[in-house]
């Protein structure tokens, strides 16, 4: 039996239907809202062999039909190819309001996975890169008063990571200066991964400078040395994780506290976009999805490239009824959006 073309018109029909409104479907509610051009009864009888295809399952004897997962992936096939080769007329737009008041990366991401999850109303995420490569190219130390401080640590690549840090005691100005000079000097030049291998000599080295700035700095120092090692940690930035809420698909109490935990877990996420093939853009459909909390979701991600070597992930979680058309192209959108903001800002490559 073969996928011809009415079956097709039939199929998209029922998938449409049932993406819209969350209902099964029967061969009179597309035969009124469809203009197929031909009867109920053929209809009916086409979803049969549609059901025997495997494309189409009757929840219940009375009821109508729900697309499976092998019809979800044939529609995302076939739609995909119109979508890959389509533009963004608004990528100037979306740039700017991903830019607004995000000089750092980190802020980026954020406005990203905001914007994505409003627009789409799923749940949105992005990876960040992994910055274990990365080349450190400065120290700051900014006082806030007189026992907190902000750590700029500020990467080849132009990312900026800051954190608040408290002391025991106030540090003075001029010795701050003279301590963000001598961290930068002695950690210019090295990657993350390494500080492991330098901390001991590290520390062996600036304790001499004790005698001219005070005690602080060993007081400072570990703490330093704990942050630029976090750094190298997979993060991932998420929103609209309580999206699903709102879906029929997850009126269960506990089948959306298990989503909703899974997705909370960083590493479980980091984990599952390792799984997820370094296309471009992939799609996962239902049971394709190898963790039990996904079945009956649909993941769809796109790469970023990030000084052309290091690769993130951006992308949106929902239930397979999901508007594919809307979500491919917002995905994309966005994909292209960061891979353009962080060439423009961050890439080193760009700016030599």
């Amino acid at each position: 039996m073969s996928l011809d073309k009415r079956k097709v018109k039939i199929l998209k029909a029922i998938i449409s239907s049932y993406i819209d409104n969350a209902e099964a479907v029967g061969s009179r509610t597309i035969s009124k809202k469809y203009e197929l051009g031909v009867s109920p009864a053929t209809i009916r009888n086409e979803m049969s062999d549609l059901e025997e295809m495997g494309f189409l399952v009757q929840p219940h004897a009375s009821s109508g039909r729900i697309p499976t997962d092998k019809a979800y992936r044939y529609y995302v096939d076939d739609l995909w190819k119109k979508v890959e080769s389509s533009s963004n007329t608004n990528m100037d737009q979306l740039r700017y309001i991903i830019e607004d008041k995000a000089s750092e990366l980190d802020s980026v991401f954020k406005n990203s996975v905001r914007i994505l999850s409003q627009f789409t109303k799923y749940t949105s995420f992005i990876v960040a890169p992994q910055l274990k490569q990365s080349v450190l190219k400065r120290i700051q130390l900014v006082p806030i008063t007189d026992t907190k401080i902000l750590l700029l640590i500020i990467l080849q690549s132009n990312i900026v990571k800051q954190v608040t840090l408290r002391l025991q005691s106030p540090i003075p100005f001029d010795q701050m200066e003279r301590i963000s000079v001598a961290l930068s000097k002695k950690l210019c030049g090295y990657k993350l991964e390494d500080m492991d291998l330098i901390k001991d000599s590290l520390i062996e080295e600036l304790y001499h400078m004790r005698e001219s700035n005070s005690d602080t700095m060993m007081e400072l120092l570990p703490f330093l040395i704990d942050q630029i090692g976090k750094l190298e940690d997979i993060n991932v930035y998420s929103d609209g994780i309580t999206n699903i809420l709102d879906l029929p698909e997850y009126n269960d109490v506990v089948k959306a506290r298990e989503f909703i935990s899974f997705v909370e877990n960083k590493n479980s996420m980091a984990k599952l976009l390792q799984l997820v093939g370094g296309n471009d853009l992939s799609i996962c459909i239902g049971h394709e999805n190898q963790n039990e909390e996904l079945r009956d979701c649909s993941l769809i991600t796109a790469t970023y490239k990030f000084n052309g070597k290091l690769i993130g992930k951006i992308g949106v979680i929902g239930q397979t009824r999901m508007d594919y058309n809307t979500v491919i192209s917002a995905v994309k959108s966005m994909s292209e959006a960061v891979n353009e903001i962080i060439s423009q800002n961050f890439d080193d490559e760009n700016k030599e």
